[in-house]
């Protein structure tokens, strides 16, 4: 192309990235040649770009042409001729486009470089023992830390760009000979279809990938840990790792994931079988303390024992509120401390808790407006709930369902509200995988690592409540 029409295509870009300031070009001119360079200075490695493109044409002596420049003279990775079509995605992507007025040819080089954070161990799911790295919000570092676990070349990566405006990357990442076909080809199909401006966390496309998207209840695995995805994608699971998010999703999912944690598999596997059944009591205390005790103060007294049930009647005595009500406004006390205390700053989040719980707390004792009971058993249910943090926010909404029938229906009503939900449970799947599996339906080989843990040397087979395409792991 021409000089002319160099200095014209360069306007075009400009005009198209709207004139914005990170926008970039230089020339340069040696003689009698023009070779310009395009790119969005806030994603490129600038040092990278002196280093290894500006200095080795500086030194150049002979003729050039983009052939040359291509196999000889750039020192990077990647380099790839470009297509006019393609041209602005390149440079969104971090590349450097290369034109010259000698040559129709077009390159594109990658000097992509964005601040990413080190992999620390996640908030969420730290450990007393096993590894404590994280996932960290670039991809590319993401799947480094999958690959530098399961080094075997039927560890496939599938990335594709979602987002009309974000263009983010998501990546579908299964080992081949293991995972299901047909769910690798579902979750890719259902991901290709997404038809959305723009995907900024993992969660955007977890309502896109769920097969009851209004269910209240998690349908999609996550994690932070690498060391976590890579023993589910071992067991036969797709994974999803979002660009510019932490956290990858997992699938299928069946709820006894989130009764789990890393830790059991770092102990001894009698404590961690003890672990997981102190788990599921503290899920049932979760759910149903709160309206199991509004049912016997209101509709079935007379089984309580005598001696507590004196208690409670001295506490009680001329409170303004009903029971219902009592434990209503404590539910409601809490929550909105746990929501302010998210949002504070750490130093004063601290601050914040003390002051709620203990001076708010004991202050309304004093001043007769809640009872002692009332709290204990509110404080209990709220602290049970982080046996499985995971399902907090579904535990929540559940802790308030159950408050309410139980100060409406009594203890009648909260047995037909468990037995419904074990019902809409059973009828829940993903991704061909039963939600309750492996005891409904019941999966014997599956077991050996369900709410009892075995020790790995006699769990010899893969799950089979996922269908994976082998049977034994070892």
């Amino acid at each position: 192309m021409s000089n002319f029409i160099l200095q014209e295509k360069i306007e075009q870009l400009k005009a198209a990235f709207n004139e914005s300031s990170d926008f970039s070009h230089r020339f340069f001119k040696k003689e009698g040649q023009t070779i310009a360079f395009v790119f969005l200075k806030s994603i490129i490695n600038q040092d990278l770009l002196s280093s290894a493109v500006y200095f080795p044409l500086q030194t150049y002596e002979k003729t050039f042409t983009v052939d040359v420049i291509k196999d000889r003279l750039l020192k990077c990775a990647d380099v790839q001729e470009v297509q006019e079509e393609k041209l602005y995605q390149e440079i969104l992507n971090g590349k450097v486009v290369l034109m010259a007025d000698f040559d129709d040819k077009m390159l594109a080089i990658d000097l992509f470089k964005v601040p990413v954070r080190l992999p620390a161990e996640p908030p969420t799911s730290p450990v007393l023992q096993g590894p404590r790295e994280g996932f960290v919000e670039d991809y590319q570092t993401n799947i480094t830390l999958l690959r530098r676990r399961i080094k075997s070349p039927n560890l496939v990566f599938q990335t594709m760009e979602i987002g009309q405006q974000s263009q983010t990357k998501v990546t579908v990442c299964y080992i081949k000979g293991i995972a299901n076909d047909e769910i690798v080809s579902k979750v890719t199909k259902r991901l290709k279809s997404i038809k959305i401006d723009g995907i900024l966390d993992s969660y955007y496309v977890l309502s896109f990938l769920e097969e009851r998207p209004n269910s209240p209840f998690k349908q999609i695995g996550n994690s932070e840990k690498p060391d976590i995805v890579c023993a589910k994608m071992l067991e036969g699971k797709v994974a999803i790792i979002v660009d510019n998010s932490p956290i990858v999703l997992t699938i299928p999912f069946i709820i006894l994931e989130d009764l789990q944690s890393s830790n059991d598999y770092y102990t001894n596997h009698h404590y961690s079988s003890v672990v997981r059944v102190i788990r599921l009591i503290g899920l049932l205390l979760a759910i149903v303390a709160s309206g199991f005790y509004i049912s016997l103060q209101l509709y079935h007294y007379n089984i309580i024992p005598l001696n507590f049930l004196i208690t409670i009647a001295d506490t009680t005595q001329g409170l303004p509120f009903t029971p219902f009500l009592e434990i209503l406004f404590i539910f409601l006390l809490f929550q909105i401390l746990y929501e302010v205390s998210l949002r504070l700053p750490s130093y004063l989040g601290l601050a914040t808790s003390v002051v709620g719980a203990l001076i708010l707390g004991d202050t309304g004792v004093k001043a007769g407006l809640i009872s002692p009971p009332a709290v204990i058993i509110v404080a209990l249910s709220k602290i049970a709930l982080y046996t499985m943090p995971e399902q907090s926010s579904q535990i929540t909404v559940l802790q308030l369902v159950f408050i309410i029938i139980g100060g409406s229906m009594g203890l009648a009503g909260i047995i037909a509200g468990m037995v419904y939900i074990i019902n809409y449970l059973n009828t829940l799947d993903s991704y061909g995988t039963p939600y309750l599996a492996p005891y409904s339906p019941r999966v014997k080989s599956d077991l050996k690592d369900a709410i009892l843990a075995t020790s790995i040397t006699r769990n010899k087979g893969l799950p089979q409540s996922f269908a994976p395409k082998k049977e034994k792991r070892q």
